[in-house]
């Protein structure tokens, strides 16, 4: 028996490359990444290893010509095409007084726009199947701010309301809609680019309960069961994954 197609953005490393790992068990793939490297192939590989039938799209996401590529995948898996986890995103650090209005317009349109493409391509195909799921990941900082990510607040925030406004039009057709906000994550990137990152790391773990740092795995957890059918009575939420950073 075939099994069920589920897409993941992002998926070439961090948190996207956790998840996308972790579905490989039960699901085949359809991946997004920005470009054909050596971190998308380490992901391709793995998923491979879990069994998972594997497509990438390379590109960035606010390239119509990616839309059109991602399209093209959505229409040959439509029989099957069963999730969408929208991931994809960028996280630059601007001070709001020079943050200039082509720079807001970039951060909506890779932390907003892009993910309401993602989901207008999958809506047909889900809704005729009369079930699907589409999980979002945002941040906990749409509930805490923080300086230089004025524009990055604002799309996430924009993408948590998007969230509510699509379980409201698409739970009659059997779809859920929900959102992850995620924490402060590990990643590997943060090594490269946080000056003192120990001093980093003691400064987060002082504002959570849990003291460890969060891990993407912690995150394809959430997603994972947002997607299953325990999770079929759950639509317009956004859960929280901070090891109790935020609580609201």
């Amino acid at each position: 028996m075939a099994r069920p197609i589920a897409i993941v953005t992002g998926a070439g490393s961090g948190i996207g490359a956790a998840i996308a790992t972790r579905l490989a068990d039960r699901y085949d793939l359809i991946v997004t990444h920005l470009h054909d490297d050596l971190d998308l192939r380490t992901v391709l590989a793995a998923v491979e290893q879990r069994g998972a039938t594997t497509v990438a799209v390379t590109g960035d996401l606010t390239d119509p010509l990616t839309i059109d590529a991602l399209a093209r995948e959505v229409e040959r898996a439509t029989d099957r095409l069963s999730i969408l986890v929208s991931n994809a995103g960028a996280y630059p650090r601007t001070p709001w007084n020079t943050l200039d209005l082509d720079t807001f317009r970039k951060q909506i349109e890779i932390n907003l726009i892009a993910h309401a493409a993602c989901a207008q391509l999958v809506t047909p195909a889900l809704a005729a199947r009369g079930a699907g799921r589409i999980v979002t990941v945002s941040s906990v900082l749409t509930q805490l701010g923080r300086v230089d990510l004025a524009a990055y607040i604002a799309a996430k925030s924009g993408l948590e309301g998007l969230v509510r406004a699509m379980a409201r039009e698409l739970g009659s057709s059997g779809v859920t809609v929900n959102c992850v906000r995620a924490g402060s994550i590990e990643v590997p990137a943060e090594h490269a680019v946080v000056p003192d990152h120990a001093a980093m790391v003691a400064r987060q773990l002082d504002r959570q309960c849990v003291k460890r740092r969060g891990q993407p795995e912690d995150i394809a957890a959430a997603v994972d069961f947002l997607i299953s059918p325990d999770a079929g009575f759950i639509t317009g939420q956004c859960l929280t994954i901070d090891g109790g950073w935020c609580m609201t």
